[in-house]
């Protein structure tokens, strides 16, 4: 093949939009990569070659070559000889993205041969001859060496054994990853007055790469935000306790704008993360936090930078870092941490203001501040912390804040809420019930305050007739919303303001304007709402409330405790005990199974509930002197539940049927087990009274596979030998007959309904 052919070919293997064209190019042109025979073609193309694309193919080819084949020990060290001139005669005129692939064909040479030769660990120093020259060519090059030989060392190939690259990566962190680092350091001091913006890139991108590192093997998931400390190895000390180390970094910030800024953060949260134990003594390290809380109060004074979405979210997370490492005695004995905190706290004030702007950095800030109130009990000498000051606020701004939310309007895109995002909604909700119980007192007095207008209006809107359906949409996400919010309270059991009583009476209080709304949602023009999404969302926040206080007042675990929660439960409502609070769960459990057909998130959420209840050995027990419970094990009907009728809901069935089969295995009654059985055993009459003419019909079909859905569920629920004998004994031999038909007339329909 012709050289002028061959670039020809590359042409059209990287930029043709024809598929066939760009699929016959790779074919005619896979040998150069899986026949080592064709690594001298590489290198003359490599040498001879005017297109770009041809230089591409020639690296990837040889790439591929080094990584899945044997190559002899002088043959590689002849490529890395080879690309080393390469790069330093014609690096900086070539396009980048050929640079970029020759410079991980390098690395890779060096890291599959780093314990073969000596020679290949030299790459360090070669890297090093290409910063000693004057072209900012030949410097950008050396950057990107050192960039991308941390980045191979870093991550395991599919061309070594994981042992293999754990031991070379281990080497190469004990004897040349500090020396890169200060490397960096000492780029981007030589750089910081330089006008090409590119160095100063690269040698911030270098620093990270060195903080990022994986120091102990433990494979952290780059792409996440979450991180835990960083394992800084020993020899490190002088320079992470040298104040210029983290100014550099402070200075860069300032001078840089994005994406530059946002390195400089990135490497400062990674210092910040530091591990404890790496500091020569508590003097050391309280100098480092003292330089951190500084450089961070100049940000939060001036605001430089902060416009920039990107840079905003990475302060976040280096103000949420200072919870991961510090305590907050070492925090309130720091000079100026007054001035430091109050800024932290405007600073998470304004954020919750601009909650559509900020709503997925304000995690990283609440989570700053709920730590911080969770060592309070552990705060000792006379140095105020300031948090009585600035939690209740931060408290009272978050749920105004998603009142605010709703107010101003939905996004259309409905994953984006997270009224409608479980995980939205864990991420926001997470740390709040800590800043909550701190000032439990006045926060639940606000959440009361902010609920009951509302309430009020809800309960107004269900005597209308004709209600006005958006202002209704708005009504139902606010309660929504703050039902969601005590939820998560409740979730939480201590509290560091108050008494474990008085804690129960709040919770108390809290808890009786949720059941209040339980009697309005479903009564009036309310329950001719059940296809509306905000209503909808509104249920499902109250099945979460439940779920919340069953845990820590109906589970097994506290049967027999919470007094003085139940007793102001009596004095609001008359429910004195865990029946009568059981009683209202499952009716509320009931009325979301008999109304909602067409949400399957809504029947999922009442079944896990229930399904929770029936399967706690208390809560079980207590279950079945409920009347409510005995009609359902009666009459697990579709007349009664319409769900098990709705194709949508199919799979719920196994839930629910899993549910009536703990309650009915509980009583252990082989006579109450035959009783409960028979809504199914209609079902097994109707199907073997169909003639075989019709068998083959869907609606025969959709009976089928809803009983084998409904069998299963019990199925599951038969856990010892005797109630799986009830269930046996009651399918055979009587009802053997209908499945073998049933398997010999859909053999060919494995697809369920």
């Amino acid at each position: 093949m012709e050289l002028a052919q061959l670039e020809a070919l590359c042409e059209r293997l990287y930029n043709s939009q024809d598929s066939v064209e760009r699929a016959h190019a790779e074919n005619t042109l896979k040998c150069f990569s899986m026949n080592t025979e064709y690594i001298s073609q590489c290198q003359y193309i490599l040498d001879h070659a005017l297109t770009p694309y041809a230089l591409m193919l020639a690296s990837s080819s040889l790439l591929k070559q080094v990584t899945e084949h044997s190559l002899a020990l002088k043959l590689r060290l002849d490529i890395w000889t080879y690309l080393i001139n390469y790069l330093a005669t014609r690096g900086p005129e070539l396009q980048p993205f050929v640079t970029a692939s020759l410079i991980q064909l390098l690395c890779r040479v060096t890291k599959f041969g780093w314990f073969d030769d000596d020679r290949f660990r030299d790459l360090v120093t070669e890297s090093m001859n290409f910063l000693s020259q004057a072209t900012p060519g030949h410097y950008a090059i050396g950057l990107k060496i050192l960039s991308q030989l941390i980045s191979e060392m870093n991550q395991a190939n599919s061309g070594m054994p994981a042992t293999n690259h754990r031991r070379v990566a281990c080497s190469f962190r004990d004897q040349y990853l500090f020396q890169i680092f200060q490397i960096s350091l000492t780029s981007l001091g030589q750089l910081k007055n330089d006008v090409v913006n590119q160095l100063q890139e690269l040698a911030l991108a270098l620093s990270l790469k060195c903080l990022s590192f994986d120091f102990v093997g433990t494979s952290v998931d780059e792409s996440s935000d979450e991180f835990g400390t960083v394992q800084i190895p020993s020899p490190w000390k002088p320079v992470l306790e040298d104040s210029s180390t983290l100014q550099i970094f402070f200075d860069y910030y300032a001078i840089t704008k994005p994406p530059l800024s946002k390195e400089a953060l990135e490497c400062l949260v990674r210092l910040a993360s530091v591990r404890r134990s790496l500091f020569t003594n508590d003097a050391a390290r309280s100098k480092f936090l003292a330089h951190l809380m500084t450089g961070t109060k100049v940000i939060l004074q001036t605001g430089q930078g902060l416009a920039d979405h990107d840079n905003y979210h990475e302060f976040c997370r280096l103000l949420g870092r200072f919870r991961v490492n510090y305590q907050l005695s070492e925090l309130v004995n720091m000079e100026g941490y007054s001035d430091w905190i109050r800024l932290v706290a405007e600073f998470t004030l304004k954020s919750l203001q601009s909650w559509q702007w900020a709503s997925n950095s304000v995690y990283y800030l609440l989570g700053l501040w709920s730590r911080l109130v969770s060592s309070v009990p552990y705060l000792k000498g006379d140095a105020p912390s300031l948090l009585d000051e600035f939690v209740p606020k931060i408290t009272e701004s978050f749920i105004t804040s998603r009142f605010n939310s709703v107010q101003a309007g939905l996004p259309d895109d409905l994953s984006e809420n997270p009224l409608d995002n479980a995980e939205l909604l864990q991420d926001q909700l997470d740390c709040f019930p800590c800043l909550c119980r701190f000032q439990y007192e006045s926060s639940s007095l606000f959440v009361m305050n902010i609920m009951e207008p509302v309430l009020q209006i809800y309960t107004e809107r269900a005597r209308l007739h004709v209600p006005d359906s958006s202002d209704l949409t708005v009504i139902e996400d606010k309660l929504a919303w703050i039902v969601h919010i005590i939820a998560a309270i409740l979730k939480i059991k201590q509290c560091t303001g108050c008494s474990v009583e008085s804690q129960e009476v709040l919770d108390a209080e809290l808890s009786a304007r949720v059941l209040q709304l339980i009697n309005v949602t479903d009564s009036g023009i309310h329950s001719q709402r059940y296809g509306e999404i905000s209503k909808q969302r509104l249920d499902r926040a109250i099945l979460t409330f439940f779920q919340h206080f069953r845990k820590s007042y109906v589970g097994d675990q506290a049967i027999h405790s919470s007094k003085q929660l139940y007793a102001r439960l009596s004095e609001l409502l008359g429910l004195h005990d865990h029946l009568l609070l059981l009683n209202v769960i499952i009716g509320k459990i009931v009325t979301n199974l008999k109304c909602y057909t067409e949400s399957e998130e809504v029947i999922d959420h009442a079944l896990s509930l229930f399904l929770e209840l029936a399967s706690g050995y208390m809560t079980g027990k207590l279950l079945l002197k409920l009347d409510t419970v005995k009609f359902i094990v009666a009459n697990h009907t579709r007349e009664h539940f319409p769900f098990l009728e709705a194709k949508r809901c199919t799979r719920s069935r196994t839930t629910f049927y899993y549910t009536i089969g703990w309650l009915i295995f509980m009583e252990d009654s082989p006579v109450k087990f035959k009783s409960s059985m028979d809504p199914l055993q209609h079902v097994f009459l109707s199907l073997e009274s169909t003639p075989d003419a019709v068998f083959r019909t869907d609606a025969v079909r959709y009976a089928l596979v809803g009983l084998m859905r409904d069998l299963r569920g019990i199925a599951m629920a038969t856990n010892s030998r005797r109630t799986y004998g009830f269930l046996f004994d009651w399918l055979y031999p009587a009802h053997m007959p209908l499945l073998l038909k049933g398997i010999s007339h859909w053999t060919d329909t494995p697809e369920p309904c």
